[in-house]
């Protein structure tokens, strides 16, 4: 007698596909963003386009394109001696400009930090007075100390206007560059531990004046030179204030 033995009866089943892998966007990959690019496009072009096209307008000549505006530039009358005041008077003013605002702002950040919103006020006042009113202004000083009875005081305001170079310019430039120079060193002063430097240096034993130049000047190298740039280039590229 044969045995037959029970063999379970095999169903055929589906397998399913395998569904689309979808690209993991890695959490370290930044996303891409197109805007970007159209973005500094239209800045490049803001910015750049009033350039170049001066640029044009100088090289666009009658009988085509000529540089010889650019030629006759050292050969105009009046030009190096025009060029050296300018750049002695850029000077003296980002010097007197430093020497005042350095301390000031140490101050305030160190020893008056209630009066930081007060004097930011006060640095703000040359963008909002027209550079004619400051110029009418000044004039009125000049001619009351030219007018003066005492002789020391006229003197004084004379030399002040004297031609070959006019020293009021840059006390003018001082007032109109003083916003820019707040603003850079008070970013250097929030951005940097200068407090701490400070109170390190105090508590060794070092002076005030080894703390400026050693500590306080390296720490703030950057906003230093970020404020002397921008208060040389507002004193060079002036123009009311100088022919008024």
């Amino acid at each position: 007698m044969v045995a037959v033995m029970d063999t379970p009866a095999t169903t055929s089943t589906k397998t399913p596909a395998p569904a689309p892998q979808r690209r993991r966007v890695s959490q370290n990959e930044p996303p891409v963003r197109y805007w970007r690019g159209g973005v500094l496009g239209l800045a490049g072009i803001y910015f750049l386009g009033p350039v170049l096209v001066a640029l044009w307008f100088t090289v666009d000549g009658l009988d085509g394109l000529s540089l010889a505006a650019y030629t006759r530039i050292f050969s105009a009358p009046g030009f190096l001696d025009s060029m050296t005041s300018s750049l002695l008077l850029g000077l003296i003013a980002v010097a007197i400009t430093l020497a005042i605002m350095v301390p000031t702002m140490l101050l305030v950040h160190l020893r008056l930090p209630r009066a930081r919103p007060y004097f930011e006020v006060f640095s703000l006042l040359p963008l909002v007075i027209p550079p004619v009113a400051l110029v009418v202004g000044v004039r009125g000083v000049l001619g009351w100390g030219n007018g003066s009875e005492f002789v020391e005081i006229s003197t004084f305001f004379t030399a002040l206007q004297d031609k070959s170079l006019p020293l009021v310019l840059a006390l003018m430039y001082v007032v109109i560059a003083l916003p820019f120079t707040y603003r850079s060193l008070d970013a250097g002063l929030r951005g940097s531990k200068v407090t701490v430097l400070v109170e390190a240096a105090l508590n060794l034993g070092a002076r005030w004046p080894t703390v400026l130049w050693r500590v306080v000047l390296p720490a703030l190298r950057t906003s230093i030179l970020n404020g002397a740039f921008l208060a040389f280039a507002l004193v060079m590229g002036e123009y009311t204030i100088a022919k008024s």
